[in-house]
């Protein structure tokens, strides 16, 4: 099945070696474009926004292609929740509405 814009992904990115959670929002030949933050931040992130802290919000990024090496869609597994169902449950609020 084919990633489609508005689903939740991480795109694991070389030179340098980089994780992006975010929000699709268009992939082609070019690159990818998406919402999102470094998955070193989501933790960080999540406790801000529960907490009623300030945070950084999420960023558009565009990443060239020669630099992604994969993009997976953001699913549970193995009785672990999605990253986007653990941002909701600790934050009761939509990752998109950032």
């Amino acid at each position: 099945m084919k990633l489609a814009p508005g689903e939740a992904v991480i795109a694991i990115l070389h030179t340098p070696r980089e994780k992006i959670f975010g929000i699709l929002d268009e992939i082609d030949p070019s690159g990818v474009s998406l919402r999102g933050v470094d998955l070193s931040y989501f933790e960080d992130l999540s406790r801000a926004i529960a907490a009623g802290e300030e945070h950084l919000n999420p960023s558009d990024y565009f990443i060239p292609m020669w630099r992604v090496e994969r993009v997976t869609r953001d699913e549970a597994s193995a009785g672990t929740a999605s990253l986007l169902e653990q941002f909701f449950a600790r934050t009761g609020r939509e990752f998109a509405e950032l």
